[in-house]
């Protein structure tokens, strides 16, 4: 079965306003719900940043879709405690949670005052963290010294099933690295050729479990607004590493933006008044590889994507996966 999952930006959209909206897409037809975890949004014009963990526990409680959730443990998140967050979700809603660990941006995590460390410090740091929460959701008692500690910690809620800890990345290395611990992939949308040397590397690595797409995209009546949403929202989001990374304010974010293009944004968002382009792209998603497919609308006001999409885009997906 086709999954098609509805992607919530905590950057953009204030929780009670999101928690509508995902029990909207449920209701339309989405199958998944993915969600962010920031400290800070991407620019003021974006203006929120909710605790996604809070969401999750309602959302999970009011919709029957699975959730997955990325975060970045070792700095703002002690890996413990991510541990506990993800195994209380999974023991209330069994079978229903995943979570994407990654190595974070210094807009979320410089917030404890610490010092933001170099990419290969990052990414040590995360293994570290992937260990440790992997043993806590295991049931043993963690102790662990080194870039991130942990004295005696033990999780004493557990669910049945320890749920998939996923790789995210945007870069061929960085799938191949995920490959050797992760329990899936997912990444976000790019060129065709860029997403299909991050999925093959990743499976070219031994990677496992499913390869999951979170696609940005901006859809309205015409095409010129749904370029001036995209353009209004997401110039700041365009910049690839290590400006992505290592960029500390929204402030800062705004001025880089400021000079980004409406055609530089085509390149990172979908942008299409077309309903028909847009399932046309998520066909030859699908086609490529991608088992899951996450929808981004990078608009702040979600009713009219939820409702034109459910309509005529995920019907016909579903029923192209029916028929084949």
């Amino acid at each position: 079965m086709t999954v098609i999952g509805f992607h919530c930006s905590h950057e953009q959209i204030n929780p009670a306003q999101l928690l509508r909206d995902v029990q909207h897409a449920e209701q339309a037809g989405f199958r998944a719900g993915m969600s962010s975890d920031h400290f800070s949004p991407w620019s003021e014009r974006q203006g929120e940043s909710g605790f996604a963990w809070a969401f999750l526990g309602a959302a999970l409680a009011t919709t029957q879709l699975p959730f997955g959730v990325v975060n970045a443990p070792g700095q703002r998140y002690h890996p413990a405690i991510i541990a506990q967050a993800i195994a209380t979700l999974a023991q209330m809603f069994p079978g229903r949670i995943w979570a994407a660990l990654g190595s974070g941006e210094a807009s979320n995590e410089r917030i404890t005052g610490d010092q933001w460390p170099r990419k290969e410090v990052r990414d040590q740091r995360l293994l570290e963290c992937v260990d440790v929460i992997r043993r806590l959701l295991r049931g043993e008692e963690v102790n662990h010294e080194g870039l991130v500690n942990v004295n005696r910690a033990r999780l004493w809620t557990l669910p049945e099933k320890v749920p998939d800890l996923i790789g995210p990345a945007v870069t061929p290395e960085t799938a191949a690295r995920h490959a050797a611990w992760a329990d899936g992939l997912v990444t976000v949308n790019q060129s065709r050729d860029a997403l299909e040397q991050v999925l093959h590397s990743y499976r070219d690595a031994g990677g496992r479990g499913p390869a999951r797409l979170q696609i940005h995209l901006s859809w309205a009546p015409s095409e010129d607004e749904a370029l001036a949403i995209a353009h209004d929202q997401w110039r700041t989001n365009v910049f690839d590493p290590p400006v992505c990374w290592d960029i500390e304010t929204v402030e800062a974010f705004d001025v880089i933006g400021e000079k980004v293009s409406s055609e530089h944004v085509r390149r990172a968002v979908r942008v299409s008044s077309d309903l028909g382009r847009h399932a046309e792209w998520l066909h030859q998603d699908l086609e490529q590889g991608w088992d899951e497919l996450y929808l981004h609308f990078v608009g702040q006001q979600q009713s009219a994507f939820i409702d034109a999409f459910g309509e005529h885009v995920l019907s016909q997906l579903n029923s192209e996966a029916v028929s084949a």
